[in-house]
């Protein structure tokens, strides 16, 4: 409503129509409230209007239905129920349910401050607000229509008579329904929030955020994912392939020049060329490595194993693949986790073992080592463990003092592409 443009936008018609939709709404609902009552009241005798009664009594529930799909005319946030969801099947259980809720109880309660009070408001300011304005600016067309050309009673109050003074009361009324599209908003706006504390679900808003925070969380994961393998593919097909045409010149161009300085200098950048090579080659496998992409986890696995000093056993077996997030995730805490054996622990031997049962990828990563590993102590898996947590996996690091050490994760997935290789 603060903005500029508002009475130039949709709003002002948007609250309108929600309040004349809720003037009528409301009438209907006290028409069908009180002859239920007193429909139900009068068969009671005869045990007849007792299920009258019960449905008046559940009356709320449809009512809060239309009045959450109403809300959308100027609220767009999601309203969701209160309602719990029957423990079995069946009308019984489903009418038991609903009576013992304080939701239902609460939707009636509304239901009858809609019937009694709020449809009257709702008229009562789109009838001032909106409608007496509009007869105001129509003076000219009914001077020239009901008053003949000649007068026109305003509002029943006064009677203008000349075409001057009907055309300035059209400019008061422009005026007035300016006025009444702000108090269209505010009353409209005052309803919504009546309605969203009344019948909102906290708890359900809660949750759907909760479910969008994941889902943007898992968004950002394989943007980020998909961003790595394009510069792993950049530099792999790009800047790699130009150092090894490099390093081949110069070793070509070493071999014919002559004995001295120019040699000795040939020799030295075709020494540094391929020390830059080898740094670029572990850059990119750093960054996503190509087995990993190639070939699935049980492979890039066995490849971190043959890289690491210390002898490691590798025992993963994968039936499929699963997603790209999931499986960079498991890899790179494999690898982390191998750094710090090899770096840390002072163990003769690892073994890294895993698989995929109950729709839950698991793997493990155990060491001889000393033990006393910690992993808010700056060993770099605390920013795997967040990784794996956006993920909703797990991590765990068990190091008592004397070791051994074992590190076990779990992603929740299933998995879809057929692996090309299994261990």
């Amino acid at each position: 409503m603060s903005r500029p443009g508002f009475l130039l936008s949709a709003w002002p018609w948007r609250c309108a129509g929600y309040l004349l939709s809720g003037a009528v709404t409301g009438a209907v609902v006290l028409v069908g409230l009180v002859a239920g009552a007193v429909t139900g009241g009068l068969l009671a005798v005869a045990l007849v209007g007792l299920p009258l009664l019960v449905l008046v009594a559940l009356a709320g529930i449809p009512v809060a239905w239309v009045e959450r799909r109403r809300l959308r005319l100027v609220d767009g946030g999601p309203v969701s129920g209160r309602h719990r969801t029957p423990g079995a099947p069946g009308l019984w259980v489903w009418l038991t349910t609903r009576l013992r809720e304080q939701a239902t109880w609460r939707e009636f309660g509304y239901a009858l401050l809609f019937a009694g009070v709020l449809w009257l408001v709702d008229a009562l300011v789109v009838g001032v607000a909106l409608l007496c304005p509009l007869s105001v600016v129509a003076a000219p067309l009914l001077m020239a229509t009901v008053g003949g050309g000649e007068e026109v009673k305003v509002l029943k109050l006064w009677t203008v008579t000349t075409w001057p003074a009907a055309s300035g009361v059209a400019v008061l009324g422009l005026v007035l329904l300016g006025i009444g599209a702000y108090v269209l908003g505010a009353v409209a706006g005052a309803r919504a929030g009546l309605v969203r504390l009344l019948l909102a679900s906290r708890e359900g808003e809660l949750d759907a955020r909760v479910v969008e925070l994941a889902r943007s969380r898992a968004r950002l994961v394989d943007a980020f994912e998909t961003e790595r393998r394009r510069i792993e593919r950049d530099l792999h097909d790009g800047a790699q392939q130009r150092l090894v045409a490099l390093s081949m010149t110069l070793g070509l161009a070493r071999l014919d020049a002559p004995p001295g300085p120019l040699a000795d200098l040939l020799t030295t950048a075709h020494r540094d060329a391929g020390l830059a090579l080898a740094e670029l080659r572990e850059l990119i496998h750093g960054i996503h490595p190509k087995v990993l992409t190639d070939y699935g986890l049980p492979d890039a696995v066995h490849d971190a194993a043959d890289r690491c000093p210390v002898p490691v056993d590798v025992e993963l077996g994968l039936a499929g693949r699963p997603s790209g997030a999931i499986e960079a995730a498991a890899y790179f805490v494999v690898c982390e986790a191998l750094a710090n054996v090899a770096k840390h622990s002072g163990a003769a031997r690892a073994r890294v073992s895993g698989g995929h049962h109950g729709g839950r990828l698991f793997l493990e990563v155990h060491d001889d080592g000393r033990g006393g590993a910690d992993a808010a102590a700056g060993s770099g898996l605390t920013g795997l463990a967040d990784r794996v947590s956006v993920l909703d996996g797990r991590l765990a690091l068990t190091s008592p003092p004397g070791g051994p050490t074992l590190l076990r994760v779990e992603f929740p997935c299933e998995l879809t592409e057929p692996a090309d290789r299994c261990a």
